[in-house]
Parts: C-alpha cells; sequence; structure tokens
C-alpha cells in the first residue's frame, strides 16, 4: 500500500468517526433511493444546513455521490430547480493494519473454482494456475518499472516496489534476501497454511520469472511472523 493509498482510505474511515456524518451516511445508506437533503435532515433529527454540510464532507470523501433531480416530477417552465440528491457510491473503502488482501484471495479462489468446474480440472491445480497468471501480470508491470537495460539492483528494487504495493512489506537483507514481513492473506494462510501458501508462491514466482537472470528466485521457507515466501538471488 503506497502512503497515498493509505491517507486515501483512513481520510475515508475517519470522516465516519463524526457522529452527524456517521449518522447521515447510514440513513442514506440505508435508503432505496437517493435522497434530499431535508429528507435526510429530518432522518437524523438535525437542522438542514448542518445536514448539507455533513453530507458534501461524505461525498469530498468519496463515501456519497450526488444526482439531481425533480423531485415533484413536473417538467417544464415552473417546475423549478432539479434538488441535489444523494446516495452511496459503489466504492468500498477500509483500512486493515497490517494490510490485509482477502478481496484478491477471493477473486483468485473464486476465478479457480470455475475454471476448476469447467475444465474439470483439480482445483488446487486451477488455483495455482489462475494465482500464476496473475503473478505475469504483476512481473510484466515489474519489468516496465526497470526499463529495457536494468540493472540487478534496480530489478530487485522494481521488485519490492510491487510487492510493497501488495501489502507484501519487503525486506531486503545483506546478501540480497528478501523477505516478507507481513502476508496479504494472514487469517487465511492460518487456517489453510498449504492451499495459501501455494498460491502465494505460484503468485510471487511466476511474477519474478518474468523479470530474467537479474531477478530473484521465489521460495517456501515459512516462519513465524512473516509470509512463508522468500526471494534470494539467483
Amino acid at each position: 500500500m503506497t502512503s497515498g493509498d493509505f491517507a486515501d482510505r483512513v481520510a475515508g474511515v475517519a470522516a465516519l468517526a463524526e457522529p452527524i456524518r456517521r449518522d447521515l451516511y447510514l440513513f442514506v445508506a440505508g435508503q432505496a433511493d437517493a435522497v434530499g437533503r431535508d429528507e435526510a435532515a429530518a432522518g437524523v433529527g438535525v437542522p438542514r444546513h448542518k445536514a448539507k454540510f455533513h453530507l458534501d464532507k461524505l461525498v469530498e470523501e468519496g463515501l456519497l455521490a450526488t444526482e439531481f433531480r425533480r423531485l415533484t416530477g413536473r417538467r417544464g417552465p415552473g417546475a423549478g430547480r432539479p434538488a441535489k440528491l444523494y446516495r452511496r457510491t459503489g466504492g468500498e473503502v477500509s483500512v486493515s493494519l497490517p494490510d490485509r488482501r482477502y478481496d484478491l484471495a477471493g477473486q483468485l479462489m473464486a476465478q479457480a473454482i470455475e475454471e476448476s468446474v469447467r475444465d474439470g480440472a483439480p482445483v488446487l491445480e486451477a488455483v495455482h494456475r489462475v494465482a500464476a497468471e496473475r503473478g505475469i501480470a504483476l512481473g510484466d508491470e515489474t519489468r516496465e518499472k526497470v526499463g529495457p537495460r536494468p540493472t540487478r539492483e534496480r530489478v530487485i528494487a522494481a521488485v519490492c516496489e510491487t510487492l510493497a504495493a501488495r501489502g507484501y512489506e519487503p525486506r531486503r537483507h545483506d546478501d540480497d534476501t528478501v523477505t516478507l514481513a507481513n502476508c496479504p492473506f494472514h487469517a487465511l494462510a492460518s487456517e489453510h497454511t498449504e492451499l495459501v501458501c501455494g498460491m502465494n508462491l505460484a503468485l510471487i514466482d511466476a511474477a519474478v520469472s518474468r523479470l530474467g537472470a537479474k531477478g530473484p528466485v521465489a521460495h517456501l521457507s515459512p516462519a513465524s511472523g512473516r509470509c512463508c515466501v522468500v526471494l534470494t538471488a539467483r
């Protein structure tokens, strides 16, 4: 997670710490259709001007979206100006410390199950294949960062940058070993170790394999308090 991503997530969650703002968000989220300021104000029992201020703050933080519509249904001259209405956005805002990526694990596993049902392949084999496909995309992203004539130093740095953006918290050591201080799938790995660690290895191994001889090698080396995958120099 980058510092910018972290700041955006924290700001969105922090916006709901204010009681009136939180009540307005919950009220709007609980309605079947977008609501106006008057309805929202009445719904939480605050003055209209106060509701307006907090609703617009929720829009700034990306938690609510706006639209304009005439509530009376009238058209043409004399129908009045369209009202500003608020509704919950489709995006998600969450903060997890350390960074967790259970959404990614769910996507990979769901895709693997679909492929297993369709092709008849064993589920574990499908999980590894799907994870490797995602890893190839990460590897290609990393190759773009290092350019056409990368140095070994730049390759390792780019790998760490890519993995850091996915929550792995890479730690580079003097012997160019890279350990991953955080497992983005920690709770799942604790309960389903073989499945999740195998998926993790397939993902990271496919990513670093796209970097050629200057890239590191991924292998399993489980230890307490960190990800099961370790990267070593070729």
